[in-house]
């Protein structure tokens, strides 16, 4: 029996580079997918996924646009140990942070599944719809980051400890330069 995992993009098409999530499900939907594998695009709909999330899934790999102070269009595979700690610093234009979503969903009953987070640094989160070159440019890098998460048989990258920083927060995290 395969694993049911869940790929969520969160993001708001609105505030530009904030879409990019939604941008690597559009793309994630048109690839061969691990069995067990179900795309979300999910956008501003944070509490849907709350309770999507009472649903029962082994693994959620959230794909985010992110703010942790490398150069535009830098990938970060993020596993926080820690689900009361995840993202402080993500921009949120979605309505609710990670950490909402997944106290949201322990509140509704769910057992949470393990989570992964692949994220983009992004260049501009103003108002407009359309991601930035570089942004838009690593959308690709993250599909192919996205389905080896996906396969949860497959061995998983090995992440570095990493504190996000002021926050207290630990989380395992590789840094993907942009092509």
């Amino acid at each position: 029996m395969s694993a049911r995992v869940l790929v969520a993009g969160l993001g708001n098409v609105f505030f530009g580079d904030d879409g990019f999530g939604v941008e690597v499900a559009r793309a994630l939907s048109r690839a061969a997918l691990p069995p067990g594998t179900v795309v979300r695009e999910v956008g501003t709909r944070t509490l849907h996924l709350a309770y999507e999330l009472a649903d029962g899934w082994d693994r959620l790999i959230v794909v985010d646009a992110l703010a942790r102070g490398g150069p535009p269009g830098t990938l970060y595979v993020i596993e926080p140990t820690d689900g009361s700690c995840v993202l402080a610093h993500a921009p949120d234009a979605h309505g609710m942070s990670l950490a909402a979503i997944l106290d949201t969903a322990r509140g509704l009953g769910a057992r949470l599944p393990e989570v992964f987070v692949v994220g983009c640094e992004v260049e501009d989160v103003s108002a407009g719809m359309g991601l930035t070159a570089a942004v838009e440019a690593a959308v690709e890098a993250a599909v192919a980051a996205v389905l080896p998460l996906a396969a949860p048989r497959n061995p998983l990258p090995s992440p570095v400890a990493a504190e996000e920083a002021g926050t207290g927060c630990v989380a395992r995290q590789m840094r993907l330069e942009n092509p």
